[in-house]
């Protein structure tokens, strides 16, 4: 085992898989020589070469168009979108070839791509780097949607990401990257050695997609949410002293209903909290779901925290964010209600 944030265990992953694996291709945009914007391929290029590890040119389209004719011919490519705003370019790409091929060719043809890209706020980017778009993914059928919450996750599904025969949309939030978050602005920021770190095997090991995580028992109410929201309701829980059971998702989809089902029906209490926005949101097929399987068990409406229905702002960053204050109240309005 090591100490890890997750910037080190995304690259651990991708550096075990180049090893191990000669069909294994990581590209984007600056992750050759300079390391990716946040560092995640820091050394890769040098390790493995320049034909393993290379920089795109300024294209999301090309980036996704070009791995998937890499997967068709028999790679793994592990491609980078800098931010997950700039994903949309690549959208067409994604939807109508990436995610079809399987299907449009009787499984002759697969396309093993994975997309890493970094999502949500916290570090002021504003309305152009700060967006959670994993539910428009979600939605589209014939790919997988991770988000991870924590160092040890992010190695293990990204390796299961990049050994899945079918493509995969890895969001990786970049406020978690440093260490864990827990939704108050107002703690003074934590230079770089202070940061948190996990332990995370240095070695090759994989996580199940489609497998969430309980990471806090409890018999109060169930809180389901991924990212780094999971640690804003941790942190919220244990200040408002509530025995929440507390459930990462990890994968979007597929979706582990059976550890959610559980958790409600023994709760009898939920509630959905992500950072992207609220209508159309993600939060809206869990509660649908939630509710279709646990009606009988419940003993309150199921509430959502999200974001606001804008874009993100960058002024007013931490009024967007559901923080403490917000998952406060939603957990007091579920805990009082029925």
């Amino acid at each position: 085992m090591a100490r890890m944030n997750m910037i080190q265990a995304i690259n651990s992953a991708m550096d075990v898989m180049l090893e191990r694996d000669e069909s294994v291709v990581v590209f984007g945009q600056d992750v050759g020589y300079f390391g990716g914007v946040f560092r995640c391929t820091d050394g890769l290029q040098k390790r493995h070469g320049e034909h393993r590890v290379l920089d795109s040119p300024i294209s999301e389209g090309g980036i996704v168009a070009t791995a998937i004719g890499m997967a068709v011919n028999g790679l793994r490519p592990v491609a980078e979108i800098q931010f997950a705003d700039y994903i949309y370019p690549g959208f067409d790409q994604i939807v109508s070839e990436m995610a079809r091929i399987r299907y449009r060719s009787d499984a002759t043809f697969t396309t093993p791509v994975t997309i890493r890209t970094p999502c949500g706020g916290g570090i002021r980017g504003g309305q152009t780097h700060s967006q959670s778009p994993e539910g428009i993914f979600a939605h589209v059928s014939g790919i997988k949607t991770v988000m991870p919450s924590n160092p040890y996750d992010a190695k293990g599904l990204l390796i299961s990401a990049i050994e899945s025969n079918d493509p995969v949309v890895f969001f990786e939030p970049k406020r978690l990257y440093n260490g864990p978050f827990d939704g108050d602005p107002e703690k003074p920021a934590q230079s770089w050695s202070d940061h948190p770190k996990g332990d995370v095997p240095d070695d090759y090991f994989t996580l199940p997609l489609g497998k969430a995580e309980i990471v806090e028992e409890g018999d109060d109410i169930t809180i389901v949410t991924y990212g780094t929201i999971v640690h804003v309701a941790q942190a919220t829980a244990k200040r408002l002293g509530v025995n929440a059971e507390i459930i990462d998702v990890r994968t979007l989809m597929p979706l582990d209903m059976v550890t959610l089902q559980a958790s409600v029906e023994k709760t009898g209490r939920c509630l959905v909290a992500h950072e992207a926005t609220r209508f159309c949101g993600y939060g809206a097929e869990l509660v649908a779901s939630i509710q279709r399987a646990c009606f009988w068990h419940l003993e309150a409406p199921i509430e959502r925290v999200t974001g606001w229905d804008t874009p993100y702002p960058h002024a007013f960053e931490w009024k967007y964010f559901p923080g403490q204050k917000r998952m406060a109240a939603g957990i007091r309005r579920v805990m009082e209600a029925g």
